[in-house]
């Protein structure tokens, strides 16, 4: 077995599309052993048995990632299937645009239950399966160019990315001494179905009165003036897995095309 990442046990939440998809699609051409999470069964099948056909090995597996027993019995599942966890990407992750004056209550807890809570309970959970096994590991944070300025077409997403990237500092600070490093990466415009949904908003919001507002947000805003795929973050996440990146921890590797410089 060859690649960047032979071998290694690794689960990505949230991969059942969108960027999720691309960094396990990428891990397992690479020779992981890959864990595909998704809260939709469904969605996560379709891209194991994707990764299948293509040569590769991996499990489609159901998670909740604001429910700690959910992320538990995921853990478990794969520790079973592949003998051990190497590697987690806790990817999952939703979004919401609007004025800041009508973001609400609920909308502060669903957002920050899934991209906040989520990301620590992944994290407190992938630490303890590391630490119980030995030989050290990799967690992995998918952040956000929202994290970096908070803007008002995105309050709470924008606190939550910023949440992700608070977490993985306090991460890595905690569990260096067990050999576990813990990184983000913060993607820019990247077209999803998560930024379909973004578009809908903005319209609703009455931000915009036309859709495609990713593509018209990367090229104004982004030195390289294109909107990104999922397919251009891979070489950074699959980066991040391999042992290349063995002695970086508690960074957040900015993959947006020059949208901030800072």
């Amino acid at each position: 077995m060859s690649g960047l990442v032979a071998g290694k046990s690794i689960i990505v939440t949230g991969s059942g599309r969108g960027i999720g998809e691309g960094i396990a699609r990428d891990l397992a051409a690479e020779g992981a052993r890959v864990a595909v999470a998704d809260i939709d069964l469904a969605a996560a099948e379709r891209v194991a048995a994707a990764i299948g056909k293509d040569g590769g090995e991996a499990i489609a597996l159901r998670v909740n990632v604001t429910d700690r027993a959910s992320v538990k019995a995921m853990i478990q599942a794969t520790v079973r299937a592949f003998g051990r966890l190497d590697v987690m990407f806790n990817n999952a992750g939703i979004s919401k645009a609007g004025q800041f004056l009508e973001a609400t209550e609920e909308d502060w807890a669903r957002i920050m239950g899934i991209n906040g809570l989520g990301v620590l309970i992944g994290m407190q959970e992938a630490a303890k399966q590391m630490i119980a096994q030995g030989g050290g590991g990799k967690i992995i944070n998918t952040a956000s160019i929202a994290g970096k300025v908070g803007e008002q077409i995105a309050t709470i997403y924008c606190a939550s990315k910023a949440c992700v990237i608070s977490l993985t500092q306090a991460g890595a600070e905690a569990l260096g001494k067990y050999n576990i490093t813990v990184n983000s990466f913060s993607p820019g415009f990247v077209k999803t179905p998560l930024w379909d949904g973004l578009d809908k908003d903005l319209i609703s919001a009455g931000y915009r009165d036309e859709p495609n507002a990713v593509d018209h947000l990367a090229k104004t805003k982004a030195i390289l003036g294109r909107v990104s795929t999922p397919d251009d973050l891979v070489g950074a996440t699959t980066f991040l897995a391999s042992s290349r990146s063995d002695y970086i921890t508690g960074q957040n590797l900015m993959v947006d095309g020059g949208v901030r410089l800072i």
